[in-house]
């Protein structure tokens, strides 16, 4: 069965360049010099020829974005070499990776506006990549509101959006950094859940319906909390002083879980066979997209692909359902007929 691997990275080279010269976590630039197939695009492309023959992949710009490179004077020229290199690779290797996902300068809105109409008319983009939170900026920001308005009313196309947390945030308070990583590895979920509760409960989802989120590794800890997340936000205001937040429920037209249920979720759960369960049972089988966060496993490439391949297969869907996992949802939510070889 043909397969759209639709949330993968890479860092264009003229973009890893930037990336070395600009990005203040030296660790972060360490890991990313160590993963060859984040940036040799070559032996990526050979690498989904012998060992997955049946994948594209949709390629997506590895951190740090744009807005963590530069300010808004440099984020919108960092972000036109970031989808000018996507764009290339995708035209030197149509068959493994047929099209991208354009990244913004998210702290200058003005110049995200032009990149995003720029990056989808010119160069064929699909959607466009955010991060949760801007420079520490919620994305329910009404300053960040055009972006949302424009990819669901004008383009019609899908938002990529990834979590970020970094290293410096610490775990506890008198502490410099956050230990044994649990920045990403927990944060990470922690800040993608954030990000969907401040866009449901702002009203976004109910002033743009027809807007459509890509959340990695499934909606974070949403589909694994839903009962505690349904059964508390519906006493909302209950926990708080002066009881404000109560008036919140009154400005939605539905219950918050059910907003939470539009979000889309991708199978980016280390090959976990019950996550994908909860995901799927979560969202419904129709908002769930097949994913692999390559190259970011311990094999550099592979394993991430084959373990999330095996995850969908463990769980005995029909075929009609596989079908939709790997290939269906994904070509629907980019508004394409065919992507590749499929």
């Amino acid at each position: 069965m043909r397969k759209i691997d639709i949330y993968n990275h890479v860092l264009p080279p003229k973009y890893f360049e930037l990336v070395k010269a600009h990005a203040k976590d030296a660790g972060l630039v360490k890991r990313m010099a160590g993963l060859p197939m984040l940036w040799d695009l070559e032996a990526r492309a050979k690498m989904l020829v012998e060992k997955f023959p049946d994948v594209v992949q949709v390629l997506t710009l590895s951190a740090p974005a744009p807005e963590y490179l530069g300010g808004p004077d440099q984020s919108p020229e960092f972000a036109r070499v970031a989808n000018d290199g996507m764009a290339e690779i995708c035209k030197r290797w149509p068959d493994q990776f047929p099209v991208f996902v354009a990244s913004l300068p998210m702290n200058n809105v003005p110049e995200a506006l032009k990149e995003m109409d720029r990056a989808i008319n010119e160069l064929g983009a699909r959607g466009v990549q955010i991060i949760t939170n801007v420079n520490g900026r919620p994305l329910d920001d009404p300053e960040f509101f055009p972006i949302f308005e424009r990819m669901a009313n004008t383009h019609d196309l899908p938002i990529w959006m990834h979590p970020f947390r970094p290293g410096t945030t610490s775990d506890y308070k008198g502490e410099e950094r956050s230990k044994y990583e649990i920045w990403q590895v927990l944060g990470w979920p922690f800040e993608t859940s954030v990000a969907m509760s401040r866009m449901v409960f702002s009203g976004l989802l109910e002033k743009l319906p027809k807007l459509r989120i890509i959340t990695h590794h499934c909606g974070g800890m949403l589909p694994y909390f839903a009962g505690r997340a349904e059964s508390l936000w519906a006493q909302l205001g209950s926990r708080s002083v002066d009881g404000s937040e109560a008036d919140v429920l009154k400005r939605l037209s539905k219950a918050p879980i059910e907003y939470f249920k539009m979000f889309y979720g991708d199978t980016v759960l280390g090959g976990s066979r019950s996550a994908l369960r909860c995901g799927i049972d979560f969202f419904g089988v129709d908002h769930v997209v097949f994913a692999s966060d390559c190259p970011f496993d311990p094999e550099g490439g592979p394993m991430f692909i084959r373990e999330g391949i095996r995850s969908i297969e463990d769980l005995g869907l029909s075929e009609a359902d596989q079908e939709k996992l790997y290939l269906g949802n994904a070509l629907k939510l980019m508004r394409l007929s065919r992507i590749g070889k499929t």
